[in-house]
C-alpha cells in the first residue's frame, strides 16, 4: 500500500513541481542571504516547533517553510477523497489492511515526500554552516520545526480530506489547524518559561506535541472508513471533531495546574484518547465462532 502510493506520488505534479520549484528557489534565496549579510542571531529559544524561528532565520528558510509546511501537505487534501468516492476502502478492508494500516500508509507517503525534499536540501544548509556562519544548533531547530510541523500539518490534511465536499474539507482543517496552534502553544510556551530556554522539558513537550497532532489527524481520516454505523452508536467523526474542539482547553487547563511542567502530560494523553477512539469492536479469543448457517435440502 505505501509502496504503491509512494510510487505514484513521486510521478504527480504536486511533487516534481515544488521538487524542482524548492531547489531554484533555494539558490536563490541562499545567494540573497549572503548578498545582504543576513546571520541569525543567537537565542535561547532555538528549539523545534518554534514557528517564529523560521519567519526570522532569513530567505532561506522561509522558503522551505512555504514548501514543505505549506504547499506539499497541503496535497494530502486528496487522498482520502480517492479512496472514498471510488469505495477501495471497502475492498481494502477485506483484506488484512486494517484502518490504521490504510491511514498510515497514505501519511508515510505524504510526510516521506516533504522529508525527501527537506533532505535534499542539506547541502544548502551545510554550506549556510561553513559559509554563512550560522550557528548548527540553530539551523537544527529550524530543521526539527519542518520536519514536525510538516508531519501534524500532513496529518491533518488527510484527516479533513475524508470529507466529500470541499467546504466541509476547508472546515475541518481549519479547525484542526487552529486546534493544534492553541494545543501546542501553552505547554510550549509553559516549559519554555520554566526552564529559561528550550531545554530537555522543551524538546519532550515538542515531541509528544508532533505525534498526538499527528495521532489525531490520522484518527479523523481512521474514523471515516467505517463500513457501518449502527442507529445508537455516535458518527466517529463526530467524536474526533469534538476532541479536537476540546484539547487544546483541557490541555491547557493541565498546563497551568503544572505551572508550566506538566503540559506534555496533556498532550500525551491526547495521544492515548484519539488512538483508542473509535475502536473496532472484536470479539475475544476464546470465543468460538458462530456455527454456519447453511440450509438443510431435505431428499
Amino acid at each position: 500500500m505505501t509502496a504503491k502510493e509512494l510510487r505514484q506520488s513521486l510521478r504527480r505534479g504536486s511533487f516534481v513541481y515544488p521538487f524542482l520549484s524548492i531547489q531554484l528557489f533555494a539558490v536563490v534565496a541562499m545567494a540573497a542571504e549572503f548578498q545582504m549579510g543576513h546571520a541569525e542571531e543567537s537565542s535561547k529559544y532555538a528549539g523545534a516547533l518554534n514557528f517564529w524561528l523560521l519567519g526570522t532565520s532569513g530567505p532561506f528558510w522561509m522558503v522551505v517553510a512555504a514548501i514543505c509546511l505549506l504547499i506539499m501537505p497541503m496535497g494530502g487534501v486528496i487522498l482520502m477523497g480517492q479512496e472514498l468516492e471510488e469505495g477501495n476502502h471497502e475492498l481494502l478492508l477485506l483484506t488484512k489492511l486494517d484502518r490504521w494500516k490504510i491511514v498510515f500508509g497514505k501519511f508515510i507517503t505524504l510526510w516521506g515526500l516533504c522529508a525527501l525534499t527537506f533532505g535534499s536540501l542539506l547541502p544548502y544548509v551545510v554550506v549556510r554552516y561553513f559559509v554563512g556562519g550560522i550557528e548548527w544548533w540553530h539551523e537544527a531547530a529550524c530543521a526539527g520545526t519542518v520536519l514536525g510541523g510538516s508531519a501534524m500539518i500532513s496529518a491533518g490534511a488527510i484527516g479533513a480530506s475524508a470529507f466529500k465536499r470541499i467546504g466541509v474539507r476547508i472546515a475541518v482543517l481549519t479547525l484542526y489547524l487552529l486546534s493544534m496552534l492553541a494545543g501546542c502553544a501553552a505547554p510550549l510556551v509553559g516549559s519554555g518559561a520554566q526552564t529559561g530556554g528550550c531545554g530537555w522539558l522543551y524538546h519532550f513537550t515538542a515531541l509528544t506535541a508532533v505525534i498526538a497532532y499527528t495521532l489525531a489527524g490520522l484518527a479523523l481520516a481512521r474514523s471515516r472508513l467505517r463500513l457501518s454505523i449502527l442507529a445508537y452508536e455516535m458518527n466517529p467523526s463526530g467524536m474526533i471533531i469534538g476532541l479536537l474542539i476540546f484539547a487544546p482547553f483541557v490541555i491547557g487547563m493541565v498546563t497551568a495546574i503544572t505551572i508550566g511542567w506538566g503540559g506534555a502530560v496533556g498532550l500525551i494523553g491526547l495521544a492515548i484518547i484519539a488512538s483508542r477512539m473509535d475502536v473496532t469492536p472484536k470479539a475475544p479469543k476464546w470465543m468460538p465462532p458462530p456455527p454456519p448457517n447453511v440450509p438443510v435440502v431435505e431428499s
